[in-house]
C-alpha cells in the first residue's frame, strides 16, 4: 500500500501525508519526514492511534488522514498534563472516555503491610504458573461475564475487554489465583516486565467479595515480585473504581499520574 492523501503547505515547503501500509502513516516535506502515525488493534478489538510529529500542522493532517483511513471508533491514551498532545487529538474530534489513575505499587511486605496477610479460612492462593489451565479460563471467563453485566467494559483497562471467542487467557503463567473447595474464585495477572513489572489485572467473583481474597493475591503477587528483586510494581485503576483505588492505595502505593482515554465515535 502507497497511497497519497493530499498535499498541503506548513510554511514554505508541501507537506504529503502517505499511508504505507495498513497501519503506518507518513508526513514528507521537501523529501525530508517531519511526522508520522501509527495505529494498532489491542485483542480486545479496539483500534488505538499515535502521531509523532513536530508541528501542530503536520499533527492536524496526519490525524485527519489516519481518522478518514479507519473505520469508527478510534481510541488514543494521553497524560492528563500532556496538553499539546490531548489538544491536537480534541481538534481531531476526540473526546474524553475515561480516566485512568496509574500508581507506583511498593513490593516490600514491611512496606506494604502484608508480611502477615493470609488468605480466608478454606481458601488457597496457587502461585503464578501453577494454575491450571481450563479452570483458570472458567475463573476467567465468569469474571468477564459479570463485569459485563454489572460496572461495564467502560471501566477496564484495554487488554481485559472482551476479547475474540476462545482468547481469553494469552498466557496462563502470568496469573496466581485463589481456589476454594476445588474452584477458582479470583485471580490476579502481572507482567512480570525487568525494570518495571505490571499488574494487570485483580478480580474475585462477586459472591466472595469483601472476604480479603483480593488483598491475599496481592500479597502473593507483591512479595514474588519482591523476592525476585523488583522493588516496585506499576498499576492503572479507572477513577470510577473505588474499590480497587482503596486497595492500592491501602498498601502505600503512589499516584503517579493521570491517563486519558479519548474516543473518536
Amino acid at each position: 500500500m502507497d497511497t497519497s492523501h493530499f498535499s498541503s503547505r506548513t510554511g514554505g515547503h508541501p507537506v504529503t501525508i502517505t499511508r504505507v501500509s495498513q497501519t503506518h502513516w507518513l508526513a514528507v516535506e521537501d523529501d525530508r519526514e517531519v511526522g508520522r502515525g501509527d495505529a494498532v488493534r489491542r485483542p480486545d478489538g479496539r483500534m488505538f492511534v499515535s502521531v509523532d510529529a513536530w508541528q501542530d500542522a503536520v499533527f492536524d493532517r496526519l490525524a485527519a488522514a489516519m481518522v478518514a483511513d479507519l473505520p469508527a471508533p478510534l481510541h488514543v491514551v494521553v497524560g492528563e498534563t500532556d496538553h499539546q498532545v490531548r489538544a491536537g487529538w480534541e481538534r481531531a474530534g476526540f473526546t474524553t472516555g475515561r480516566r485512568e489513575r496509574e500508581y507506583a505499587v511498593p513490593t516490600d511486605p514491611r512496606v506494604t503491610g502484608l508480611d502477615a496477610v493470609l488468605p480466608p479460612s478454606a481458601v488457597t492462593v496457587v502461585p503464578a504458573g501453577e494454575a491450571r489451565e481450563d479452570p483458570l479460563r472458567v475463573l476467567d471467563r465468569a469474571i468477564r461475564e459479570e463485569v459485563g453485566a454489572t460496572v461495564g467494559w467502560r471501566t477496564m483497562p484495554a487488554e481485559v475487554l472482551p476479547l475474540p471467542a476462545g482468547g481469553t487467557v494469552v498466557d496462563p503463567s502470568k496469573y496466581a489465583v485463589a481456589e476454594l473447595s476445588g474452584r477458582y474464585v479470583g485471580l490476579i495477572r502481572v507482567a512480570p516486565v525487568p525494570r518495571r513489572p505490571r499488574i494487570g489485572l485483580i478480580a474475585v467473583l462477586a459472591e466472595e467479595r469483601r472476604q480479603g481474597i483480593a488483598r491475599a493475591l496481592l500479597a502473593e503477587a507483591l512479595g514474588s515480585l519482591h523476592r525476585s528483586g523488583a522493588e516496585t510494581a506499576w498499576a492503572e485503576v479507572d477513577e470510577s473504581n473505588a474499590a480497587a483505588a482503596a486497595l492500592f492505595e491501602g498498601v502505600g502505593a503512589q499516584r503517579t499520574g493521570v491517563n486519558l482515554e479519548l474516543v473518536r465515535l
